[in-house]
């Protein structure tokens, strides 16, 4: 797991050493291990690595192989590496490291573009042909890896976090309208290539991207989930045993594929508890495990702990919780959202933060829940969407998931950015892609490969990889997603939702932790604003650089200002939280480089 940045010039002159070294040093905490760079003529490579895979320095990277005329950066974990390397070896390859990067590199040279295909894991990488002086950049197929992108007519920039590609200069920071309507509708979600940035792009999941000398590019998608039902029908026990098995060995991968020690971050709720049995039933001793909890609200828990607890006592694992105070909370938000690749309105964000300080102090890897509600169906709006009988796709959808409808997002705005409802010509294409059964087949495969992205599994990445922690999501394994996507709505709706993995849980874990309901990572100030996290909010907001941005109504602001605890989303978090979110990461990401 790493950082990665690069340039590619257009316009004859050299890469830009001193943009690269800047792009390289603000990505330190994404690869603590060792940092370097390349350059050929008009190409840069910066690269910052924590070391999980072949911990020698043979692994370093920017890789380059003289032989083949090509070097490589890469930011991931490929599950299936050692398998490719046998294969590449009866091909005639020679290897002089153990790890997954060379196999990337050798894959390329192979296969061509279509190595993607063949990989099995989570990536973003850019590999550069010194023969053809072309540039080619990949995603993994669900985007659990970031790769994002600047361009222009002198050259081409690539990072892992956009505070990287800032850090290189000459960036458009002003407003996307398309971007911005996204952030407040479909909860800071903003699906690629769009960002909060004019100038800042990101590569599509399941993408690639092959950018020739003179600038000109190309993208190919190389992979399509399908959402439909098998030709030959299956039972709901073959279902439930297909699942089960699919599972255990995603999770069994993310444990072995690894040269340190791999633990689980345990929330208490169904899904994290459910890895930790997997792994003990596939005969893992000596796990462990790592939890956060924050102080209650009169309205909501703090923490999960008396479920967490449930689960070490039955699996004797070495477990770490952490119980952070609310003072602490607010002392260290502004650092978790200078973590933020892009502003994220979950809350969270912070109790990942607070917590992979914490864990990444004693293991550099672990196992997270992400990925199975939205496979599995398990947020309380989807049995809602699935009821409605009425209106279109996209109006069924936003009646349960839209932050703000338009009417509401012109009032918010000020005058300037007021425009078209772009959130609703978006969701309407997405829910209208061929390979979708139902509109609740459309819907949970929108949320798997568009809405996941750019919500918990870039807050996991993000939070995580502040503090040279990988994060692995097994829930999240390409083939269990297309075993699930086939399985019918019905089935994984039942029960509230995510039935195949209550099922699987039956006997695994006490039936406090299957039976309760769905719980969130909890994490109540940023939810119930009152008292100094009002008075940090309406600081941001009242603030000279927020009146000058002129970006909000003062009207809508005032109003959210005086009541903010009467103003939560549908998806019941706080709308006072997110104007003020949203206005601090520009002031720390963008205005002191004006």
């Amino acid at each position: 797991m790493c950082g990665l940045c690069g340039e590619l010039r257009f316009d004859g002159k050299p890469a830009d050493l001193g943009a690269i070294q800047r792009m390289t040093a603000r990505l330190e905490r994404r690869g603590p291990d060792h940092d370097g760079t390349y350059s050929d003529g008009p190409l840069g490579f910066g690269h910052r690595r924590l070391a999980v895979i072949d911990l020698s320095e043979h692994a370093n990277q920017p890789m380059v192989d003289q032989e083949l005329g090509l070097a490589l950066v890469f930011n991931g974990t490929i599950y299936n590496y050692p398998a490719l390397r046998e294969e590449l070896k009866e091909k005639g390859y020679h290897f002089y490291s153990s790890g997954d990067t060379e196999v990337i590199l050798k894959a390329w040279h192979a296969w061509g573009e279509a190595c993607v295909e063949r990989l099995h894991g989570m990536f973003a990488f850019v590999v550069w042909d010194q023969h053809s002086r072309t540039l080619f950049l990949a995603r993994d197929r669900l985007g659990i890896k970031p790769l994002y992108y600047a361009s222009d007519r002198e050259r081409v920039r690539f990072a892992s976090n956009p505070q990287a590609l800032l850090a290189g200069g000459n960036i458009d920071t002003a407003i996307d309208p398309v971007g911005l309507h996204h952030q407040f509708t479909l909860h800071a979600v903003i699906p690629a290539p769009n960002t909060i940035l004019r100038g800042i792009r990101k590569l599509a999941p399941a993408h690639c991207m092959t950018v020739n000398p003179d600038g000109q590019s190309k993208e190919r998608r190389y992979w399509r989930l399908e959402a439909s039902r098998p030709e030959q029908p299956k039972t709901d026990g073959e279902w439930l045993e297909s699942i089960h098995d699919m599972l255990r060995s995603a999770v069994q991968k993310r444990n072995e594929i690894a040269d340190v020690p791999v633990g689980v971050l345990l929330s208490g709720g169904l899904d994290s508890s459910l890895l930790v049995a997997l792994l003990a039933e596939s005969g893992i001793s000596d796990l462990r495990t790592f939890s956060v909890g924050f102080e209650d609200h009169p309205s909501e828990k703090g923490s999960e702990f008396e479920f967490s607890d449930q689960v070490v006592e039955r699996y004797r694992t070495r477990h770490r919780k952490f119980m952070i105070p609310n003072d602490q909370v607010l002392e260290r938000l502004p650092e978790a959202v200078d973590a933020m690749a892009e502003p994220m309105f979950g809350q969270d964000a912070v109790a990942f933060y607070l917590l992979g300080e914490q864990v990444s102090k004693e293991i550099k890897v672990v196992q997270s829940g992400q990925g199975a509600d939205e496979v599995f169906g398990g947020y309380f709006w989807y049995p809602r969407m699935m009821a409605e009988s009425t209106g279109t796709p996209v109006e069924r959808f936003a009646r349960h998931y839209f932050d703000r409808d338009h009417g509401e997002f012109l009032q918010m705005v000020s005058r300037d950015y007021r425009g078209e409802d772009h959130t609703s010509d978006r969701i309407a294409r997405l829910l209208a892609e061929p390979g979708a059964d139902s509109f609740m087949d459309a819907v949970l495969r929108m949320d798997t490969t568009t809405l996941i992205v750019d919500d918990p599994v870039k807050r996991v990445d993000n939070m995580t990889m502040a503090w040279g922690l990988e994060a692995r999501v097994p829930f999240l394994d390409h083939q269990l997603v297309e075993l699930a996507a086939s399985c019918p709505p019905e089935l994984k709706l039942r029960e509230g939702g995510k039935y195949p993995l209550k099922a699987m849980a039956r006997g695994l874990l006490p039936d406090a932790i299957i039976d309760r309901p769905k719980g969130y990572f909890p994490m109540p100030a940023l939810k119930f604003i009152r008292g100094s996290f009002l008075e940090f909010m309406r600081d941001i907001l009242n603030s000279r650089a927020c009146i000058d941005r002129n970006l909000y109504s003062r009207a809508y602001v005032d109003l959210l200002l005086a009541t903010p605890e009467m103003h939560h989303t549908r998806l019941l978090g706080s709308k006072l939280w997110h104007l003020a979110l949203l206005e601090l990461w520009l002031q720390r990401n963008i205005d002191g480089i004006r």
